[in-house]
């Protein structure tokens, strides 16, 4: 850890500019419930936005040559998840700010511990099977606390979280460090079957098991945006890290060969898929929270209803899978397009830092880490859209979720040690 405090002005600056928005929103929304400003509806942005701030002092202390844009990107894009989950109910904005703070608690000690990023190579198995066992513990022992009629969390006493998006960071450790470690024989090794020249899948083995299960078990939770976004994660992972496009092509192979399947197989996919094709035919059933969320889009056009002003709840698990629909009523098309403009930012950035990264470890886990955001974002916009069959995963940042608050704040944070770490090797 660095002694030596180094200001980040860049970084201070724009973070102060994205508190400005953010309170701004919420004096809107203020002005609009009560008629009048009221002071009590800005302690809880307050608090966000000066534990932003002192976050930024942290890391001028912890990895003073980070990325000075990321974390005003995310302080923006999460000021207006606040915003907008605030508006939804003022309980679940409560609960959000507390989500977010501790995630930049925890990434304030992800940067001091460990020192280097590359001791957590040491431990990829521990990770991954620690995520899994998890996932194992849910399915056995977990709670079902939407009646949704699976059992996703963990916990007791009104706090719970779902070991899935704690999954993400920790399958993207693992995937990197055994690429990283197999990479010259991924890339050049051959398996001769007689005349037949295959990529060679015996060192494959422990990765696509590893992965396999993960997917075994959350198709067994019904949890097909995670499956799907786990199956991104390693393709694209597996791609960086050998350069060989029969690796993906294979993949994309079996996945078209398993989503055949399970069309035929599991009802719940089959029902899903007819939503999707035509939801207006289930518009009472099935096919209700799709049709809502459209009408919600299509209502706000291309300026919104203004915030506070639309009916956003009238749209099912709008707070969560849903939050776009809410976000398109009242910001309309222009504001569901800057922050989704804003995710699609971070993700080059951080593809930047991947891109800087000389370690071959870091390059690889940077590539995870922002395949995860970028992944997820695609899948639940298309699912909101209408563009992609519907999965229930959270807009990172934006949906109201405490999981998922903390898992994304844990891959800023590794994000932001990757690159302060290239920029202290290149002194």
């Amino acid at each position: 850890m660095s002694v030596r405090y180094r200001p980040r002005w860049l970084e201070l600056v724009l973070l102060l500019l994205a508190g400005a928005i953010v309170l701004g929103g919420f004096f809107l929304l203020s002005t609009v419930r009560h008629g009048h400003l009221v002071a009590g509806d800005f302690r809880y942005p307050a608090l966000y936005v000066g534990s932003t701030l002192i976050l930024s002092l942290w890391i001028g202390r912890a990895a003073p040559l980070a990325d000075q844009i990321l974390l005003p990107v995310v302080a923006l894009i999460s000021g207006v998840g606040l915003l907008v989950v605030t508006r939804l109910g003022d309980s679940l904005g409560h609960k959000q700010v507390f989500w977010v703070v501790l995630g930049e608690v925890i990434a304030a000690a992800i940067l001091v511990a460990p020192r280097q990023v590359n001791t957590l190579r040491r431990y990829k198995y521990t990770g991954a099977f620690l995520g899994l066992f998890l996932i194992v513990a849910t399915i056995l022992a977990g709670t079902d606390i939407n009646g949704s009629g699976y059992r996703r969390w963990i916990g007791f006493h009104g706090v719970y979280f779902q070991p899935v998006e704690l999954l993400k960071p920790l399958m993207a450790i693992f995937f990197a460090a055994y690429l990283d470690e197999k990479r010259e024989l991924l890339a050049r090794a051959r398996l001769e079957i007689g005349r037949l020249t295959l990529p060679p899948f015996q060192y494959l083995a422990p990765l696509v098991a590893v992965w396999g299960l993960s997917l075994l078990l959350l198709v067994r939770q019904n949890d097909l945006g995670s499956a799907l976004l786990f199956l991104g994660i390693f393709l694209a992972m597996i791609y960086v890290g050998t350069s060989r496009p029969v690796y993906p092509i294979s993949g994309l192979c079996m996945y078209v060969v398993g989503v055949y399947l399970a069309f035929h197989i599991f009802p719940h996919i089959r029902a899903r898929t007819e939503v999707w094709l035509d939801p207006w035919a289930h518009n009472a059933g099935s096919g209700y929270q799709l049709v809502q969320g459209l009408i919600a889009l299509a209502v706000g056009g291309i300026g919104g209803q203004g915030i506070g002003q639309g009916h956003p709840a009238l749209v099912p698990v709008v707070s969560t899978d849903f939050i776009l629909a809410a976000i398109g009523e009242e910001l309309g098309l222009a504001g569901a397009a800057a922050l989704i403009g804003l995710l699609l930012f971070l993700v080059f950035r951080g593809l930047t830092v991947a891109m800087r990264a000389e370690d071959g470890f870091a390059k690889l886990l940077a590539t995870g880490l922002v395949a995860t955001l970028g992944i997820q974002t695609i899948v639940i916009v298309g699912g909101t859209t209408r563009l992609m069959p519907l999965t229930g995963v959270p807009l990172p940042f934006l949906s109201y979720g405490g999981s998922s608050a903390l898992a994304n704040y844990v891959i800023i944070a590794l994000l932001l040690k990757i690159s302060s770490s290239t920029a202290a090797q290149k002194q």
